[in-house]
C-alpha cells in the first residue's frame, strides 16, 4: 500500500479503481437536508385576507413548523401528548377527568339533597 505526500489526494490500496476528485462542498443528499431541518427545525408562516372595498372579510393565518419532536420539546411545543386523539396517556387521563367530573357531580347532588332535608327539619323545629 502506498502513501501519496500530497494532503489532497486520498491513499489508496494498490489494484483499487481511484476516488473521484473532491470539490469543496459536495451536494447534500435529500436525506442530510432533511436531517439539517429537523435538527434545526424550520417555520413558514403567511397570512391570507380577502378584503371588499377595504372591509376585512376572511383572514387565514397559516403557520407550519417542521422539526424533530426532540427539538419541537426543547422550544416547549409538546400538544401531541396531551391530544387524546394521539395520546393513550392523555386518552386515559381524559376518561380519569370524567370520572371524577360524575363523582363530584353525585356528591354535590347528595349534599345538596341532605341540606334540602335538614332545611325541611330545622322549619318543622321553628313551627
Amino acid at each position: 500500500m502506498s502513501q501519496s505526500s500530497d494532503w489532497n489526494v486520498p491513499a489508496r490500496r494498490a489494484g483499487a479503481a481511484p476516488e473521484p476528485a473532491r470539490r469543496g462542498a459536495e451536494p447534500s443528499s435529500l436525506a442530510d437536508i432533511l436531517e439539517r431541518v429537523l435538527d434545526k427545525g424550520i417555520v413558514i408562516a403567511g397570512d391570507i385576507q380577502i378584503n371588499l372595498l377595504d372591509i376585512e372579510l376572511l383572514t387565514i393565518k397559516i403557520r407550519l413548523l417542521v422539526a424533530s419532536v426532540d427539538r419541537a420539546k426543547e422550544m416547549g411545543i409538546d400538544w401531541w401528548e396531551h391530544d387524546p386523539t394521539l395520546s393513550s396517556h392523555a386518552r386515559d387521563a381524559l376518561e380519569e377527568n370524567e370520572r371524577l367530573r360524575r363523582r363530584v357531580g353525585e356528591l354535590e347532588d347528595g349534599h345538596g339533597a341532605r341540606r334540602e332535608e335538614e332545611r325541611d327539619v330545622e322549619r318543622e323545629d321553628e313551627r
